[in-house]
């Protein structure tokens, strides 16, 4: 395990907390990356193969997520901001480089190379900011493929993230229930088929799932299902502000009155030039702080 040092300041010790025990809590602090230097250098998921001639626009999905950063703060959330690294193309995709589960950060081992170096930059900004954290020792983690709801805690097993892990995990974290989800090569991560909006709601793309797993997500929710083509375009990726309100984008607009029709008040938001690269709202938001104060493992 390794953690920040607490600094000193004028005389005192401080060291900030995180705390994150669902994903539909009141989102309260979120850590996210400009897409600066943003582009498909390297496809490494199936959506970028798709738009890999026509690539990003960087000044329109920079328009689109301070848009969306504008969104959060009239919501009352928190916003940090890491500086983004020219050699870091991925790196707005701030949910895979870390989780919080409870009241501890897990700093990600990245699988692609692409990727690596992004957990550094990260590293750097905990340490600054006195965070507390603690580095993957076996295998490789994604947090796009950690689903927290409650005490149980889903593991996308896949390219991305390996079955090591998950022994770690469970070690960390013994009050917490560990399952894993087989996630299939042609998915980039458990939440790009999977996503916990609320409590026992779930969107989920039912083709991407065994029959096995998918029998174990129907016992344990109310399963949203999105179809191929909503999919593609990331409608499982959205993000949950906590007491019922979703961020989504509006171009999945059936998906968006079925959350309706479940309770929901959902908020439509169009980011799509950064959707091109894989990923939309859960991606591009690393949640530091989700309702109130944790005690446990």
């Amino acid at each position: 395990m390794a953690t920040t040092k607490s600094r000193q300041r004028e005389g005192d010790f401080i060291e900030r907390s995180v705390y994150c025990e669902s994903e539909y809590d009141r989102l309260q602090e979120v850590l996210m990356c400009p897409p600066a230097y943003m582009s498909i250098k390297e496809v490494i998921n199936h959506t970028q193969q798709h738009y890999f001639r026509e690539n990003i626009d960087v000044a329109r999905a920079t328009e689109q997520f301070n848009e969306f950063i504008e969104f959060l703060v009239n919501m009352s959330i928190r916003v940090e901001l890491l500086s983004p690294v020219p050699t870091l193309p991925e790196q707005v995709f701030t949910r895979d480089i870390g989780v919080v589960i409870g009241n501890r950060l897990i700093l990600s081992r990245m699988e692609q190379s692409i990727r690596r170096g992004e957990e550094k930059a990260l590293e750097a900004w905990l340490r600054k900011q006195a965070i507390p954290f603690t580095k993957v020792q076996s295998g490789s983690l994604e947090g796009g493929d950690i689903m927290i709801d409650g005490h149980q805690i889903w593991v996308g097993v896949g390219n991305r993230t390996s079955p090591e892990v998950v022994d770690e995990l469970q070690a960390w974290f013994p009050h917490h229930q560990v399952s894993t989800i087989a996630v299939r090569p042609r998915y980039l991560h458990l939440d790009c088929i999977l996503n916990v909006v609320a409590p026992g709601v779930a969107l989920v793309y039912v083709d991407a799932f065994d029959i096995e797993s998918l029998a174990t997500l129907r016992r344990f929710y109310r399963l949203i299902e999105v179809t191929e083509e909503e999919q593609f375009r990331l409608a499982t990726n959205v993000l949950s502000l906590g007491e019922g309100r979703i961020i989504s984008l509006p171009q999945n607009r059936r998906v968006n009155e079925e959350l309706g029709k479940a309770g929901l008040e959902v908020y439509e938001i169009d980011i799509t030039e950064i959707t091109k690269s894989g990923g939309s709202f859960r991606c591009i938001t690393f949640p530091l702080r989700r309702g109130g104060v944790f005690v446990g493992d």
